[in-house]
């Protein structure tokens, strides 16, 4: 009997890619695709990296597809944003071995900026999507998206959401299938995307969707569930568990492929139900397409398109209240907030005192933003920090920037921070930028890059120096300064936000969440000497508290000891000691 085991909907892609003979992986972490690699390195027989952002990602899977074996690229729907350049033309281009991009949306913004639906960059891309609705169909449509990527000679994107990535099934294991390499053969007119190559493959691709639309409704991840005729659902992915849920009598398509649309399918099942709903999140794909074939059905007239859908959702709508279901017990907000110990809260602390303002990025500092701390003003999307600084500049003027700077993580950096950096550099602007250094790509759960000396595959290989990095780039002024030294960290922000020149401040203190990163020290409160001024409550520590009387308690299961509420207080009221 085959071995069968509760995965995760990550772990169970990277089973299934296994199983279908990946060879090479490629990936920048961002929730909820994370785990999908952190899983694939496990297996030996693949080569994993972390690139050093998506669209470069793409491209690593994109080579190792054209020499002719199966590849995988892996993201977050964001991610595919930086993608999306090569992604779009390697659909003209076709495939040599299979190429699949796992692409994990977020309906309900668990850890995202937006809500964006990767099927209408597939819609515009004109690359094909499947999308399973659990654990074990993720496997299994991992394996699948091999078999048409190869057959059709396209990429193809798996679509998942974060309810999938982060939810357990039961998964039955296979063996690893592993076709034999594709012999590579020169093709500049497949590969070579120039306007005259591109214009014969646009009309290929073009006939690729019609043939896919047409055989959809044979295949296998597509299907038809007849019940109650009464009313049925055309619904995919995580919904499909919703609908069968609350409505387990109806009848349902089960749409495993989203994009191109099985269309004789779709019309042969909406003549044989009374009423037919559309059930999916986020933007109407499936909606907008069957309508404009003018068959009759209920969208998002009755469904939000924000949001991640629910049972209950589903029960309101058809059913009015349903008293089955109880409510969630009304419990206090607990939004997220910076750890015990992190440098990023002695930065901000520094800049919240010289009242600068920050232009913002992608990562665990982007809580700079909310109180107590109250720093960052913008944040857009990866890299961006810097160069809203610098558009800023150049719309205002070098006087209007001088109580700003840009905020960017390591990570960030190395992911689109240096081409903005780069770009003021060359466009000759004068902002600050405070590059937070703390070792780690921390908001997706500790994993490495380029500047960290070790890669996914647990290799030590040498590391980027920052600082080096930016001296090469012909800027002077480059600092580098413990994170928790307020005294040359304030003296390090009034002098470079002063200069008429680009400067870079970068602050260095690992996470203190890595693994092996143990704070000698915890800090204890020493009453007879509290004023209870309130200065070390400042930054927000979750370790500090107040007592009935007014003085600073600190709970020691808490405390790492960075020792930042006692440079913090005037009255060495608090002190370090060793633990």
């Amino acid at each position: 009997m085959a071995e069968k085991k509760i995965m995760l909907g990550n772990e169970a892609i990277a089973r299934g890619a296994y199983e279908a003979g990946v060879k090479v992986s490629a990936a920048y972490p961002g929730t909820p695709s994370t785990e999908i690699s952190e899983n694939i390195v496990k297996y030996q027989e693949i080569y994993a990296e972390w690139s050093p952002n998506e669209k470069v990602a793409m491209e690593v899977a994109i080579g190792a597809s054209i020499s002719g074996v199966r590849a995988l690229a892996s993201m977050k729907h964001v991610g595919v944003n930086v993608a999306s350049d090569p992604l779009y033309t390697i659909s003209y281009a076709g495939v040599g071995g299979g190429l699949v991009l796992v692409a994990a949306d977020d309906p309900g913004l668990y850890s995202s900026q937006n809500e964006q639906d990767t099927r209408c960059v597939a819609r515009a891309a004109l690359v094909p999507v499947i999308e399973p609705s659990d654990s074990a169909e993720a496997k299994e449509f991992m394996k699948f998206a091999y078999e048409i990527s190869e057959k059709y000679d396209t990429p193809v994107i798996v679509r998942t959401t974060t309810r999938l990535s982060h939810s357990q099934g039961v998964v039955e294991l296979g063996e690893r299938t592993e076709p034999a390499d594709k012999p590579y053969t020169r093709n500049p007119a497949k590969y070579v995307m120039m306007p005259a190559n591109a214009k014969g493959r646009h009309v290929y691709v073009e006939e690729r969707m019609k043939r896919l639309s047409e055989d959809g409704a044979d295949f296998p991840i597509n299907r038809a569930e007849y019940r109650d005729t009464s009313i049925g659902f055309i619904t995919s992915g995580i919904p499909y568990q919703y609908v069968r849920e609350a409505c387990p009598d109806a009848s349902v398509l089960k749409l495993g492929m989203v994009h191109p649309l099985p269309k004789k399918m779709i019309a042969e099942f909406a003549s044989k139900v009374e009423k037919l709903y559309i059930f999916e999140e986020l933007e109407p794909v499936i909606e907008e397409q069957v309508r404009a074939w003018g068959i009759d059905v209920i969208g998002k007239e009755a469904f939000t398109v924000q949001g991640e859908y629910s049972a209950n959702l589903l029960r309101g709508v058809l059913y009015g209240e349903d008293s089955s279901v109880r409510e969630a017990e009304q419990v206090p907000a607990r939004p997220p907030i910076l750890c015990p110990g992190c440098p990023h809260r002695s930065v901000f602390s520094v800049l919240n005192k010289l009242k600068i303002h920050a232009a913002g990025d992608i990562g665990c500092y982007t809580l700079g933003a909310v109180a107590p701390l109250n720093v960052i003003d913008t944040t857009v999307c990866m890299g961006a920090s810097i160069s809203t600084l610098h558009g800023m500049e150049k719309a205002k003027g070098k006087d209007y920037i001088k109580n700003w700077v840009a905020v960017i993580g390591d990570s960030t950096f190395m992911h689109t921070g240096v081409n903005s950096l780069m770009n003021m550099v060359y466009n000759q602007g004068s902002g600050t930028v405070i590059i937070l250094d703390n070792s780690t790509t921390g908001m997706t759960g500790h994993q490495d890059h380029a500047a960290t000396g070790k890669t996914l595959m647990g290799e030590v290989v040498p590391a980027i120096n920052i600082y080096h990095l930016c001296k090469a780039m012909g800027i002077e002024h480059v600092q580098e300064i413990d994170a928790f030294d307020l005294r040359a960290l304030e003296q390090a922000v009034k002098e470079e936000t002063k200069r008429d020149a680009v400067s870079v401040i970068i602050t260095k203190a690992p996470c203190v969440l890595l693994e092996g990163n143990v704070f000698p020290n915890v800090c204890r409160p020493l009453p007879e000497k509290c004023r209870k001024c309130g200065a070390c409550l400042r930054p927000g520590c979750p370790a500090l508290t107040k007592n009935a009387d007014g003085t600073i308690a600190i709970d020691e299961t808490m405390c790492n000891g960075c020792g930042l509420c006692q440079k913090l207080c005037a009255f060495d009221a608090i002190a370090c000691e060793k633990r």
